[in-house]
């Protein structure tokens, strides 16, 4: 396999690490800083004695290098500050992701898409009209991230193994996200068995506002080690081709009730990317839940000129 990432900030960068631990492939890591992509990719070179890789690693400014993908990872684009949110950055980073994308594809007309790049549902789409890949070859990191933030939540206030929490958060990567309470497990005991409902509220809470709590508290900079993982986790699944079900922001055509948006909802993912979006059954209140998210999602694409 060849797997280029772009942007080799910490995400990034993490992320050509973790991947090089697991010799997935060769590696091209991009920037447009120069020097930084080399550095880095050098860096991780001459760890890889040490970790036990052989896998080629490359840092460039250039995307001669990236040419026949099979995996390109976007996280390219500013992070965010305190007091932004993810939409602040809407504009600004439209306009990288549309450049990266456009050079991307260029060289990889085969290559499978993941998009880290916030606000992550909008810049899918910018990914997804820039490329005009067809839907299965463009996937959003959002939902394993969000998710894992809720496993850890409730792991803590439990007192319980990680590996006991089984959850699904689907919707828009922002404060409309749906953490669905209803098909969070224990050990396969339903959460709401074993924690009350104000308990429950305060950790939906907390995973909705996850992303800007490590902001506020890094205040130079977003969280970088949960999303390179959620990234290695869709990477690991595709590469395999495992079949692992896992919620991701891909393009709905008439699943859940949702036209022509990009949302975050269970996908099957394997050797051809999404392979299908899995339908699973929501109440009432989860599913007005999911559509607000979506209509909050459409309202901020409708402002893209692309």
């Amino acid at each position: 396999m060849k797997i280029t990432v772009i942007g080799a900030g910490n995400v990034g960068a993490t992320t050509a690490q973790r991947l090089a631990e697991k010799e997935y492939g060769d590696i091209v890591l991009i920037d447009i800083v120069e020097g930084l992509p080399q550095g880095k990719g050098l860096d991780l070179m001459e760890a890889g004695p040490i970790y036990n890789y052989d896998c080629k690693i490359i840092g460039t400014n250039s995307y001669e290098e990236t040419e026949d993908s099979d995996l390109v990872i976007i996280t390219s684009g500013l992070p965010r500050k305190p007091g932004m949110s993810r939409d602040d950055l809407v504009k600004v980073n439209t306009e990288i992701v549309k450049s990266v994308v456009g050079q991307a594809v260029q060289k990889s007309p085969d290559t499978i898409l993941i998009v880290v790049s916030n606000p992550l549902d909008v810049m899918t789409y910018v990914t997804y009209k820039v490329s005009k890949f067809p839907r299965e070859r463009v996937i959003g990191m959002a939902g394993i991230l969000d998710t894992s933030r809720l496993r850890t939540f409730v792991a803590m206030e439990l007192g319980v193994s990680l590996e006991n929490i089984h959850a699904f958060v689907l919707g828009g990567h922002g404060d409309t996200m749906v953490p669905l309470a209803r098909y969070t497990t224990v050990a396969g005991i339903p959460v709401t068995e074993l924690l009350p409902k104000d308990k429950l509220d305060a950790i939906i809470k907390r995973t909705r506002d996850g992303g800007a709590e490590i902001v506020g508290l890094l205040k130079t900079g977003s969280a970088f080690y949960a999303p390179a993982a959620s990234i290695v986790e869709m990477v690991d699944t595709i590469v395999k081709d495992k079949k692992k079900i896992l919620p991701c922001t891909v393009l709905c055509k008439g699943e859940y009730g949702l036209n022509d948006i990009f949302i975050g909802v269970p996908v099957k993912l394997g050797k051809n990317g999404a392979e299908q979006i899995i339908e699973i059954k929501l109440n009432q209140e989860e599913t007005e839940a999911l559509k607000k998210s979506a209509e909050t999602v459409r309202g901020l694409c409708t402002g893209i000129c692309l």
